[in-house]
């Protein structure tokens, strides 16, 4: 090579290194209606579909168009699908990857550290996320992984935690994008554990800020009761764009039900924050459950609609109250409960969110508190209609007995919890039976509008579609539609195994099809059993099964 090509050949390197992160697809480019391009579609929160090709005049015409299995069933299917341009990304168990068109693109399986076959979240996984060219995914092994979007290989991979030494630090949810910053939250609230939130740079992976959810405030966590102390972020977050925010909620203070040991507020556990994206900084937060002795994390959705001319957000907490705050400032609006049968609080002020009247855990004394470790409803989504204004959820009534107990967190193992109990047990409300059903109500005021009972809680996330439906699956693996307006049943399928995951719409080649991954799984089931005894044995099963309409 001559002096002059050498020079030159130097030269155009950085050039040709620019441009292809010039023409690296954006973050957020204008969506089509046809895609799913995020966790819940849009930022906004609403798992609603503008698509409305399939409507109430001809959904009992739906069909099965496609099918396709991971073969991996651990756990069943959990995933919400990305759809871009007719393209489905998915995870199915143990962090496997696909890209999908009703038959494999390409494939992609991470090697995992064998430590996580000993840790309590096992093989289960929740979703990727797809920006910039990538599709990006959070391990079981505490890692972010991000792969070529046409090709499945991988263009970076970063170490976030260890779990030899921080138990319960993975991501079983997609870390999420902000614009160019990717930020997600630990799972392993319940374990021995200083939950974190973390960012990275989406295009190369280098570490950007890292946010404790564990406040450094003695008054707040007294002596080192914060270093096992819980927290992290394990559902997905959602940005605001116009503020360059990031809102996410975080999980419960460990241990769960035994306080004495962290007495103080136990800040930023159980509480929804808002994050400067770029810099990590915290904006503003509001604390819903203040010193958690019930495990009623904040991680659930949090979903933003326009109330009076200004953007407020509505959000489910564990304790079975809905929380509408300002979105700007996070002030509450209204609060309401979801729960028919709480009893851990006498009330909540829907001004202020005081807890009135609280109802705490006793050493050595059995209580039983509603509702139980799983909430009004476990972690799947409802969806949001700005057709009807209403928000669908699926709720349930069932408690928990409990005798609160010391537990010493050194004693603890890699797959064990810090729970702070000697007895657990899911059970009926006091005076009743343990009861579950899908709601329509107004998200501002929590007026039911509608309501369909089940006989088991469903598990799966909403989906609401410009075509006037709502969809909805359960535990043995039927699929539903309804009238979004008043509950009718209008169509329904029997997938084989139970809906476990985020049922979406999309569009290809002027065709709308909704996409349902079915494979029944996850820890509820156990929780659950001894309250509704039916869940025990069900089918399990990985399948994602595309349905549409033919013309």
């Amino acid at each position: 090579m001559t002096k002059n090509a050498t020079y030159s050949y130097w030269l155009t390197l950085p050039l040709l290194f620019l441009l292809a992160i010039y023409f690296i697809p954006p973050a957020n480019a204008a969506t089509s209606d046809s895609d799913w391009p995020k966790y819940h579609r849009l930022d906004n929160g609403w798992r609603y579909s503008p698509l409305a090709d399939i409507n109430k005049a001809n959904v009992d015409k739906l069909k099965v168009a496609w099918i396709h299995q991971p073969g991996d069933i651990q756990h069943g299917l959990q995933a919400t699908p990305i759809v871009l341009d007719g393209v489905i990304y998915y995870v199915a168990a143990n962090n496997n990857v696909y890209a999908v068109d009703g038959e494999t693109l390409w494939h992609y399986q991470p090697e995992l550290d064998p430590i996580v076959t000993r840790v309590f979240y096992q093989a289960a996984s929740r979703g990727v996320t797809v920006g910039h060219g990538m599709v990006y995914l959070g391990t079981l092994d505490g890692r972010f992984i991000a792969l070529n979007q046409k090709t499945g290989k991988p263009v970076w991979k970063r170490k976030i935690t260890d779990l030899k030494s921080c138990y319960g630090c993975l991501f079983s949810s997609p870390p999420q994008l902000a614009g160019e910053v990717l930020y997600g939250g630990t799972t392993g609230g319940d374990q021995p554990q200083r939950g974190k939130i973390y960012a990275v740079n989406a295009l190369n992976g280098q570490p950007l800020w890292e946010f404790d959810t564990i406040s450094d405030d003695p008054e707040s966590w007294p002596g080192d009761t914060g270093n096992v102390g819980g927290g992290g972020a394990w559902m997905p977050g959602v940005y605001d764009e116009k503020t360059d925010l990031i809102h996410i909620g975080t999980s419960n203070a460990a241990p769960d039900f035994f306080g004495e040991v962290r007495k103080g507020d136990n800040k930023y556990t159980a509480s929804l924050l808002a994050i400067e994206a770029k810099t990590g900084k915290l904006k503003w937060f509001f604390q819903e459950v203040p010193h958690d002795v019930w495990d009623y994390d904040s991680a659930y959705e949090i979903v933003t609609i326009e109330h009076e001319n200004r953007d407020v957000i509505f959000h489910l907490n564990k304790g079975g109250f809905v929380y509408v705050l300002d979105k700007k400032t996070g002030k509450p609006i209204n609060i309401w409960p979801l729960s028919q049968t709480y009893n851990w609080v006498e009330s909540v002020n829907p001004k202020t969110g005081e807890l009135i009247g609280r109802n705490e855990p006793k050493l050595g004394e059995e209580k039983v508190l509603c509702p139980y470790l799983l909430g009004a409803r476990s972690w799947n989504h409802g969806a949001y209609s700005p057709k009807t204004g209403l928000w669908y959820t699926n709720a349930m009534e069932v408690c928990n007995k409990i005798i609160a107990a010391e537990q010493n967190p050194e004693k603890i193992g890699i797959s064990g919890l810090y729970l702070g109990v000697s007895l657990l047990e899911a059970v009926a409300p006091p005076n009743q039976k343990a009861s579950a059903r899908l709601d329509a109500r107004d998200p501002i005021t929590g007026e039911v509008r509608w309501s369909v009972n089940y006989p088991i809680p469903g598990l799966g996330s909403v989906l609401a579609t410009a075509g006037g439906l709502v969809f909805n699956g359960d535990v043995f693996g039927k699929v539903f539609a309804y009238d979004a307006a008043n509950g009718d049943e209008l169509w329904s399928f029997n997938t084989g195994s139970g809906i476990r995951s985020g049922i979406i719409s999309y569009g290809k080649n002027g065709k709308q099809y909704l996409l349902v991954p079915s494979g029944f799984g996850s820890h509820a089931p156990g929780f659950m059993a001894s309250a509704f005894p039916e869940v025990s044995g069900l089918p399990g099963g990985a399948a994602l099964i595309a349905f549409s309409i033919d013309k």
